[in-house]
């Protein structure tokens, strides 16, 4: 990771800090979790706009910060986009970027200038004032001026907040192919799932100051570290349950939820008897045909009625109450077009199935194992 960011950050007070990151030069890592979980303090730190207690920030090789060595901002090669643009009014977009190309010479600014705002599509638009700008023409010019520093790292804190859903998608696209040609670490902090989902190599989940999980996307969502994190990702389909047994032979461990019996896939760090928690993601959650009943290929067949049916364009979100389970809810999507030919309705009986493979054990009451 010698061109790669590393920030590990700690402190008790007055912010609590116990947060680690990993970005990797070429890689965008999304940092992840509610208001006040300390998301642009650890931003902060790494700008060198905030001095945490202990710890160390490392990047392109070199030492930031520990302890000893505290580079001030100005050394730090840092780009920094704000959520707010903190464009400067009185000047134009290209001069907005040239005052950050300040190690540059003088006569070399104004082409850097411009081959940046090309780079970030507001070619022709150089000689316009923020207020004649749109938000996202705005937000394009912030980032072409954290840029023009030459930074070793790229930090973007809700750069997309401000705008409307349209621009937003577009922002996220530049910024997609943007990062193919500017190859250094990128840190994203986001509320948006999707948003993490669709451009980021890697997902820390921050809450309360302290580092809970970090990893793939795809991998985070489906087997979170924790309930904890399960929560704080709004998965739904959480639930606890007792290990029962296992079955090595079979590459399974049975579970008891409520009076039913489930099979997981084989999970030997539980013990027999230990309370769990487990999530099902919802594509997970299978659907029996009406028209063609289970030839018994499917695992864990569950009976529920339907309480929820809401389309939602070519998706439509379904939520089951299982029979004679209290609290046992589950949360499915499924195909419109699946779901008028299954004639699913509030207060229809139907049959689902829960993959194995995709019932993720976590250990109970949400400490991380």
């Amino acid at each position: 990771m010698s061109e790669g960011l590393f920030a590990r950050l700690e402190q008790r007070s007055p912010i609590p800090l116990e947060a680690e990151l990993r970005c990797d030069a070429g890689e965008l890592a999304a940092l992840v979790g509610p208001s006040g979980s300390g998301k642009s303090t650890v931003l902060r730190c790494i700008a060198g706009l905030y001095r945490p207690r202990a710890g160390e920030v490392r990047c392109g090789g070199s030492m930031w910060f520990d302890g000893a060595i505290d580079l001030p901002p100005q050394q730090r090669r840092c780009g920094f986009v704000f959520q707010s643009y903190a464009l400067f009014p009185h000047l134009s977009a290209l001069k907005n970027v040239m005052l950050a190309a300040g190690h540059l010479p003088s006569q070399q600014r104004e082409a850097r200038g411009r081959e940046l705002l090309d780079l970030v599509n507001l070619c022709g638009l150089e000689g316009r004032r923020p207020a004649q700008l749109s938000g996202g023409q705005q937000q394009r010019v912030a980032l072409a001026r954290a840029l023009a520093r030459d930074p070793q790292v790229l930090l973007l804190d809700e750069p997309f907040a401000a705008v409307d859903r349209v621009t937003r998608r577009k922002l996220q696209r530049e910024l997609a192919l943007m990062r193919e040609r500017v190859r250094i670490p990128i840190v994203l902090v986001t509320h948006d799932l999707d948003e993490a989902r669709m451009l980021a190599d890697s997902i820390t989940i921050l809450h309360h100051g302290r580092t809970l999980q970090r990893g793939a996307p795809a991998e985070v969502m489906a087997r979170p570290g924790s309930a904890e994190v399960a929560r704080l990702l709004d998965l739904g389909n959480l639930f606890e349950a007792k290990i029962l047994e296992h079955l090595p032979e079979r590459n399974r461990t049975t579970l008891e939820w409520g009076g039913l019996v489930l099979e997981a896939m084989h999970a030997p760090a539980f013990a027999v008897g230990e309370r769990a928690s487990w999530v099902i993601a919802p594509e997970y959650v299978i659907l029996h045909r009406r028209d063609r009943p289970s030839r018994g290929e499917r695992e864990n067949p569950i009976e529920g009625v339907v309480r929820v049916c809401a389309v939602l364009g070519e998706t439509t979100s379904v939520v089951i109450e299982v029979c004679d389970q209290p609290g046992g809810a589950l949360a499915m999507n499924i195909a419109t077009h699946h779901a008028r030919r299954n004639r699913l309705a509030p207060g229809e009986k139907v049959t689902v199935s829960l993959l194995a493979e995709g019932i993720h054990l976590m250990p109970w009451g949400g400490a991380p194992r």
